[in-house]
């Protein structure tokens, strides 16, 4: 019995499982629905669906680099035990060495490939881990680059950074300590742009409108003319881009000195070029509903009150 991709979509949605295992399901089962969730079961991977509906906002956020790219990933996990769990760990560094090795375009692709060092795919190992650890894990999102690249893991897996740089003086070792710099400055400040060109003009018309309302409120403010209440926006924008653009931002240990001017002297320095490029930062769980246990709860369950 021959069956369509609107039948694995149905499969999927009915056991939780991944795309390609219900796929193979309805194969080994010659298209017939019932049979491929009995040989989900059996697989134990119907067990492992249960797992998919709770709350995995825990895990880590890593970035790993090599000779030709680097990359910043985020898996989740229902805890911050298993989260520090070898075998969790271990699975984490394989999903990023399949990313550096296979280059998929995003997550859904990446489940497809045969993971790092492995027979099996990172769908299949991650069923694995799924039952063997006992949580839902989820392998939230991953960004890679080509080229020069700078990682920096902050508290274990709380936050990761990765910079692309395009410089002469990739293994220069006063480079490499300007970068981790750099890196590190970002974990700390949160930096969400590189320079005023990246951030968008509605982010900046947003911040104008705010700037305005909060004027207006204010009694000292409301009467100005508009004329004097434009230019001291333009003051605040500029406040806004040397807070938020990495370039701009004062460098956090030395505040002489913005990221900016601190690349062009290591640049100059060295004798070479520096450029950043773009950059990325993770933290784990960030936007995600967390877990709340009540543990007064769990002692009355297990009491049996």
């Amino acid at each position: 019995m021959a069956f369509t991709a609107k039948d694995v979509m149905t499969l999927r949605q009915k056991t939780g499982c991944g795309m390609m295992d219900c796929k193979k399901a309805l194969t080994d089962a010659d298209g017939d629905m019932d049979k491929a969730i009995d040989i989900l079961r059996e697989m134990g991977l119907a067990k492992t669906a249960k797992k998919a509906s709770r709350i995995a906002a825990e895990g880590v956020a890593v970035a790993y680099s090599d000779d030709k790219a680097g990359v910043a990933l985020e898996v989740n996990a229902e805890t911050d035990f298993v989260a520090k769990n070898a075998d969790f760990q271990s699975f984490v560094k394989t999903v990023a060495d399949t990313v550096l090795a296979e280059n998929p375009a995003d997550v859904e692709e990446l489940l497809t490939k045969k993971a790092a060092g492995t027979e099996m795919t990172v769908s299949e190992l991650l069923q694995e881990k799924i039952q063997t650890i006992g949580e839902n894990i989820i392998i939230r999102r991953f960004v890679r680059y080509e080229g020069t690249v700078a990682t920096y893991i902050h508290m274990g897996g709380k936050i990761s950074v990765m910079v692309k740089f395009d410089t002469d003086l990739a293994d220069n070792e006063a480079f490499k300590t300007y970068a981790k710099d750099v890196a590190m400055q970002i974990a700390a400040l949160n930096t969400q742009y590189l320079d005023e060109a990246s951030v968008p003009a509605e982010v900046i018309e947003h911040e104008k409108g705010t700037m305005i309302a909060q004027m207006k409120q204010d009694p000292k403010m409301a009467n100005k003319p508009e004329q004097v209440l434009a230019k001291i926006v333009d003051g605040k924008v500029g406040k806004f881009y040397k807070e938020n653009c990495l370039v701009d931002q004062e460098f956090v240990k030395d505040n002489s000195k913005t990221i900016g001017s601190y690349t062009k002297e290591t640049a100059k320095a060295l004798g070479g070029s520096i450029a950043i490029v773009s950059f990325v930062r993770f933290e784990k769980g960030e936007g995600l509903e967390k877990r709340v246990d009540d543990f007064a709860a769990e002692v009355e369950k297990l009491a049996g009150k």
